[in-house]
């Protein structure tokens, strides 16, 4: 067992890489928002733009608090090394779909990076199911809101 000390350095150190991709992704989003995204067709269940920065932060908070819990196990576990394998490989993807889509306004590609995001999680839920329940059920907002910028994606490819 880790002492509190090691599981909460794993938690911070989790929220503080997630955040970095976020703002990364961040970055690329907002310059693209008032030129290219703007001047797209949406769909009628598309939320005002203000919405998507708070809940991406919670999202990423709660996908390095996940994270970090799992890692406070201890990378020596063949368990963790791949529940966190995963979990590396989804947030690669996560920062890749706002690149694809906003930097180089791929809406198509967006989708395809977007529905292999899906099972990437998919499959971390899984893997962080097998060493901490509770860690998994965190990322289950995160899933929730890709369903639904799934939606969104598929709904602005359709519209333009």
């Amino acid at each position: 067992m880790k002492s509190k000390f090691k599981k909460r350095l794993a938690i911070f150190l989790s929220i503080a890489l997630c955040l970095c991709v976020g703002g990364i992704a961040g970055s690329v989003t907002q310059a693209a928002i008032p030129v290219w995204y703007a001047g797209l067709n949406k769909p009628f269940f598309t939320p005002p733009n203000w919405l998507f920065g708070p809940v991406w932060t919670l999202l990423y908070i709660l996908m390095g608090w996940s994270a970090g819990w799992i890692w406070s196990y201890g990378s020596h576990h063949k368990w963790v090394k791949t529940a966190l394998y995963h979990f590396a490989a989804q947030l690669v993807l996560n920062g890749l779909w706002s690149l694809v889509f906003f930097g180089y306004k791929n809406i198509l590609g967006g989708i395809l990076i977007i529905l292999t995001l899906i099972i990437l999680v998919i499959l971390t839920i899984k893997w962080f199911k097998i060493i901490n329940k509770k860690a998994s059920y965190l990322l289950y907002p995160y899933v929730g809101w890709l369903l639904y910028a799934t939606a969104l994606n598929i709904g602005v490819y359709l519209l333009n």
